[in-house]
């Protein structure tokens, strides 16, 4: 792997672990009764995975560029994308396997944020001493008694997890199969490439429409005291394995999916 790849590969695990840790912002807001400041600090860390993810497609499209031109490169064009795909996977372990810190983490920051009101303060207490060593504090790994929980029920329908998985996999896939469906007919690769936003789409359809309703009212629900905190741990924890798992199934759909886009650009 080269340096150029590594750095995408960078990029890649701070997209999903930033997306990842978004479900921890839901288990802080809970627990301090502040979502609406929850997702807004959360925001700050959203534009550190914008700013990513705008520079990844750059990257990635200069890479495939490159080798149309015949510039030779250590590694075949599908093993880029299949390592980049594993980044996605990693990433996305990573960011559950952070959770129980990020949420005990973040909710010292909604509760400072709502004393103080003030970002640079907030900012500059994170960066200090007494800030550092609170992360120290804060550290916990995953509680096998969350995992055992499963087996009373997963906390939301096995319909809204088998969504989550596909449009995490459309997802994680749309930018890379329009790319490599690019690489393969070079002709088409302008028109190949703009297909990823309908792919995209679809997976946001599904998210916003069909997935973040279910675990916004649920979120809600706890609040109001409708349901048992366990459930909606439950339902986190298996959304998590869900985003896990769209991952896996995105490296399973890389080829087909891309000779599927290489068919609709010459049939449009």
């Amino acid at each position: 792997m080269d340096a150029n790849l590594l750095f995408i590969c960078f990029l890649t695990l701070v997209i999903h672990v930033v997306g990842t840790l978004a479900y921890a912002v839901r288990i802080a807001g809970i627990r301090t009764r502040r979502v609406a400041i929850s997702f807004s600090l959360f925001n700050i860390l959203a534009l550190v995975s914008r700013t990513s993810n705008s520079f990844q497609g750059p990257f990635l499209a200069k890479r495939i560029e490159s080798r149309l031109l015949g510039i030779p490169l250590p590694s075949s064009m599908l093993a880029d994308f299949r390592w980049l795909l594993a980044a996605a996977t990693i990433a996305t372990a990573v960011g559950a396997l952070l959770t129980p810190t990020f949420q005990r983490l973040f909710s010292s920051a909604v509760r400072h944020f709502q004393t103080n009101r003030s970002m640079p303060r907030l900012i500059a207490t994170a960066f200090s001493r007494r800030g550092l060593s609170s992360f120290v504090t804060n550290v916990r790994v995953p509680s096998r008694q969350n995992l055992k929980q499963l087996g009373s029920g997963a906390g939301v329908s096995v319909l809204v997890i088998g969504l989550n998985v596909i449009a995490m996999a459309l997802w994680t896939l749309g930018v890379f199969a329009s790319l490599y469906a690019g690489y393969l007919n070079p002709e088409l690769r302008v028109t190949c490439s703009t297909l990823s936003s309908v792919i995209n789409g679809v997976a946001t359809i599904l998210m916003f429409v069909f997935i973040d309703p279910q675990v916004s009212v649920m979120t809600d629900d706890v609040i109001e005291g409708r349901i048992s905190d366990g459930r909606f741990r439950r339902a986190i924890t298996s959304l998590l394995g869900a985003r896990l798992a769209g991952t896996v199934l995105a490296q399973i759909l890389l080829v087909p999916s891309s000779a599927l886009i290489v068919r609709i650009a010459k049939a449009i």
